[in-house]
Order: structure tokens, then sequence, then C-alpha cells
């Protein structure tokens, strides 16, 4: 009998939006994968200050996956608390799946500065989507190792959607519309909890 195979995505998701969800279900349906789960870290490192709490993400997350059947919410980076590092995520997990990490290919770009990138890149298969003035391709040394290993980027096919939390944070600070970039639910949940009225640092 076959493993599952789980997808992981992980992110500030701060806030979680359309693309986020997109990302996602085309990995679900695309890679053969038993499920998704969306990870929020809880410090992620290479970013300023967080404009929710670690709760908050956590529950525009639920109410997002709430009718996405295959998707589902870990609250273990957040739980976890301190800087958010994937390699320790995936050393936290059952062993008794094959794990796929999702990223957009803006995260492939920087992947070689993560924590021991090469021990993850060993630890799952790396499946990644386009986005908006990033290549889909490898860093030289992720290349070299993946190929060492006898392995391939897995593609998402979808096509690069120009949706970015920054940009949702600004205009929602500018007191502009995101309408159409955020789940209905996600949005009237910012608007109740008055979240990213001010710019983030």
């Amino acid at each position: 009998m076959s493993r599952p195979r789980q997808g992981l995505l992980g992110g500030s998701f701060d806030p979680v939006h359309v693309a986020h969800v997109e990302l996602a279900r085309q990995a679900l349906r695309h890679l053969g994968l038993d499920g998704v789960t969306l990870l929020p870290a809880a410090r992620p490192w290479q970013r300023g200050e967080l404009g929710a709490t670690g709760p908050q993400r956590l529950e525009m997350l639920e109410l997002v996956t709430r009718d996405e059947p295959g998707l589902d919410v870990s609250p273990l980076e957040i739980e976890r608390g301190g800087p958010t590092y994937t390699i320790d995520t995936l050393q936290a997990l059952p062993a008794d799946k094959d794990y796929v990490w999702i990223l957009g290919a803006d995260q492939l770009e920087n992947f070689c500065t993560w924590k021991q990138w090469d021990d993850i890149a060993r630890k799952v298969t790396l499946a990644v989507a386009a986005r908006p003035g990033s290549q889909l391709k490898a860093p030289a040394p992720l290349q070299t190792l993946l190929d060492s290993l006898g392995r391939s980027l897995q593609i998402i096919p979808m096509p690069a959607m120009d949706v970015s939390a920054t940009a949702i944070r600004e205009r929602l600070a500018a007191g502009r519309a995101v309408d159409t970039m955020l789940h209905p639910r996600v949005a009237q949940y910012i608007q109740r909890h008055g979240l990213y009225r001010h710019p983030a640092a």
C-alpha cells in the first residue's frame, strides 16, 4: 500500500488571500495529493512585524478552508512559537507520509537562504507555482542537489496571480477596497477586528 502524499503550504498568511487558496487547490488537484495542510508561521525570520497575531491568522485560515475539501490548517508552528524554520517543522511531523512542500517561484529564488535548505530538499518533494516577476527555475545549488538525488521540481500549473498580502495590507491601511483579493469571510473578519488599519513596520 502506498504512503499518503501530503502537501504542505507554509507562510505568514498575513492575511490569507485568494492566491494562497488557489495554490493549495491546484496543488491538490495536479500533484495527486491526499490533502494540503496550511501552516501559518509563528514568526517568519525573513520578514518584519506581522499585522495580525498567530491566533487571528489561524482563525482566518480556518474560515477559508471550512468549505475546501482536502485542505486543512495546522497550528504546529504557531504553538511552537519563536522564529519559524521549515526544517524544525518537517522534523516534528509524523514519518508515515510523503510530504510535498508547496511554494511560489518568488520563495524558490530565496530557497537556498533557508536554514538547512539542503536537508529540507532531501526530506520533501518541492512543488512550485508561477509568481509575477519570478522564474520557475531552481537556484543553481538546489538544482545540483536535486540532480544528485535524481529528483526534479514539480510544477503546479496555475496562472501567476498578481495578489500579495503586502499589497492587501497597504490597500487596507489606505482605506482602499480589497474585495477581489480576499474570501468574503476573511474580509469580514478583518473589518470586525480592525486589522491592518495602519501600515506594518
